[in-house]
């Protein structure tokens, strides 16, 4: 079991280092421009071992959606039968702000790449369309709608917009990125908003 835990650790070490060196790479010099045995050569690994822990250079930069996604999923299926989907997702919100620090030097850089590369950019929307797809379905259980009717899309694209606004708000155009006091308030508005919408809809 000890040896079992010692290679977990290695290899989250290893994964860890590939995200580090790939971010600093694409920051310094593109994301375009940094090869994947560029990466492997910064990360002290074998190129073919990058491989075995992302399947592209995009995914680095995602490297934490599957488990962010997996996460909501989670959080979606457990909730109450008297919670809203939005309920779910405000009190999801607000348990990922209270552990990720949108100030920190690698979130801000990660913003930056994604930013600086249309590549990234289309790989993020693609990305969000899953999680469009997540919400649509518990949106549509609470409308009483089938998953592939158009209103349960049209708000789970909205609360993916407002996510999206306040995602940009990292404050790397010169001003200060938000607190997580601030960031929960912008949260809470929208997604009361979009529950006002989704309340008018099921009393019509």
């Amino acid at each position: 079991m000890a040896d079992v835990g010692l290679r977990e650790r290695k290899k989250q070490r290893t994964r860890e280092a590939i995200v580090e060196a790939a971010l600093r790479l694409f920051d310094e010099r593109g994301f375009d421009q940094t090869t994947i045995a560029d990466i492997a050569e910064a990360a002290d690994i074998a190129p073919r071992t990058f491989f075995g822990y992302f399947p592209s250079k995009e995914d680095v930069v995602f490297a934490d959606f599957p488990a962010t996604l997996d996460s909501l999923s989670a959080r979606l299926d457990a909730r109450a039968e008297n919670e809203t989907a939005i309920d779910a997702i405000r009190a999801w919100i607000t348990g990922l702000l209270e552990e990720v620090d949108v100030t920190e030097d690698r979130e801000r850089c990660r913003k930056r790449v994604i930013g600086d590369s249309p590549a990234l950019a289309a790989h993020n929307r693609a990305l969000m369309g899953q999680v469009e797809e997540l919400l649509a379905g518990h949106i549509a259980r609470d409308l009483g709608d089938r998953a592939d009717d158009i209103r349960p899309h049209m708000i789970a694209s909205s609360v993916i917009g407002a996510l999206t606004a306040l995602d940009g708000k990292s404050g790397d155009d010169g001003g200060s990125p938000p607190t997580k006091e601030e960031a929960l308030v912008m949260v809470d508005e929208a997604l009361t908003f979009l529950q006002g919408g989704i309340d008018a809809l099921r009393s019509r």
